[in-house]
């Protein structure tokens, strides 16, 4: 995937570099060649026969609230009732419940809990993501999720995002909660503990001018940018992430037309989750409107204990064909390289002088992951040059 270029957008995600009868070579964390093995010169300690499968960069997930306490399985019965995510939200379930649980939760729990999903997702072949806090809504808490992440990163590269602004406390409003948010984000600016923020802009939650002072504030600050925008209600999140040069606008499932006119004239990256639109029976993002009107496409999991509680890549590839119309060249683009030039981040290419992040695949073609439904096709899962995760 070495484009010359960090992401690929609209019609350039259609197309994918391959190399039939491969090798990769590797020394040390790094890619430094490959090519086909009839052009190889050179000699290795140890060999790797990948006959009939194939190898990928690492994936990228661009989007996860990877560390919580509790789980929510009790509001099913309420979804299938036909409950709206808002409506339990007023019921004082929802997210309130999950930052309950977060806040009785040690760092130690939280962090337990987290390993055992990274587990999962490497077994899925991701090897890069990127998590939120946000739910914790108070100093105490966020700051507890962000330093449950630090120690978490020997098989997973880890972007972390301040997600303070996920949600409004029951005894407050959204003007208090972002005043003491801003607060946060001033007081630890220099931690290295988070290098986003990001805020849930949404009816009833942060309105569009809030959002834009919020993120702009933060944005001065010296972080990236994230939105969730138009979830649920089109308000113009799609339109405010592209104004302000967001490194990605997330979910999008109502955004405009013009919003995505906006979208596709910037370099704001488009992260899709149609996991959220399939578990919530929902509709799904306009995704080939806007490869047409020239996107950058990322996908990810999502993977939260609310509306997506989902590991599975792969099973997203799957939903982003059948749902998104996708092709799967364009699945293969937005689970690696767009991804990661969303996060700033290292990843999603195997180019002479990447970290050797990579999958062998049981698998002898791209085409064949994407279509395979309800099955892992993951051999072994490599970060930087070092085996992780071996299916068996």
């Amino acid at each position: 995937m070495d484009y010359g270029k960090p992401y690929l957008r609209g019609k350039e995600l259609d197309q994918l570099k391959i190399v039939e009868h491969a090798y990769l070579y590797i020394v040390n964390d790094k890619v430094v060649d490959y090519g086909t093995m009839e052009e190889m010169n050179h000699s290795a300690n140890v060999v790797i026969d990948c006959t009939n499968k194939m190898i990928t960069p690492g994936l990228v997930d661009p989007h996860t609230h990877l560390i919580f306490g509790g789980s929510r399985e009790k509001e099913i019965a309420l979804k299938l009732q036909g409950a709206s995510y808002l409506e339990i939200l007023n019921m004082g379930l929802g997210i309130h419940s999950t930052v309950e649980a977060t806040k009785n939760a040690s760092i130690n729990e939280l962090q337990e809990k987290a390993l055992k999903v990274i587990d999962t997702m490497n077994g899925f072949g991701v090897t890069s993501l990127e998590c939120k806090s946000g739910y914790g809504l108070d100093e105490d808490t966020e700051l507890k999720q962000l330093k449950a992440l630090v120690n978490l990163t020997n098989n997973m590269n880890i972007k972390s995002t301040f997600l303070g602004a996920h949600a409004i406390p029951k005894d407050s409003d959204s003007k208090t909660q972002l005043s003491k948010m801003i607060s946060f984000i001033e007081k630890y600016k220099d931690s290295n503990l988070f290098q986003f923020v990001d805020i849930f802009c949404e009816d009833s939650v942060f309105n569009i001018a809030e959002s834009e002072e919020y993120l702009l504030k933060s944005k001065e600050l010296g972080f990236g940018i994230r939105i969730h925008g138009d979830e649920i209600k089109p308000l113009g999140g799609a339109e405010l992430a592209a104004r302000i040069g967001a490194n990605s606008a997330d979910h999008l499932i109502g955004s405009s037309i013009e919003g995505i006119k906006a979208l596709g004239k910037s370099n704001t990256v488009c992260n899709l989750l149609p996991g959220t639109s399939f578990y919530l029976n929902k509709s799904y993002a306009k995704a080939r409107t806007m490869i047409d009107n020239n996107c950058i496409i990322g996908l990810s999991t999502d993977y939260n204990p609310g509306s997506s509680p989902c590991e599975n890549i792969q099973f997203i590839m799957n939903l982003a064909l059948l749902k998104y119309k996708m092709t799967p060249k364009e699945i293969w683009n937005a689970v690696t390289i767009n991804p990661a030039y969303s996060l700033n981040l290292n990843a999603g290419t195997l180019k002479i002088g990447s970290t050797a992040d990579f999958v062998i695949w049981n698998a002898q073609n791209h085409e064949y992951v994407v279509y395979h439904n309800a099955v892992n096709d993951v051999d072994k899962v490599y970060k930087s040059g070092k085996l992780i995760k071996e299916v068996v």
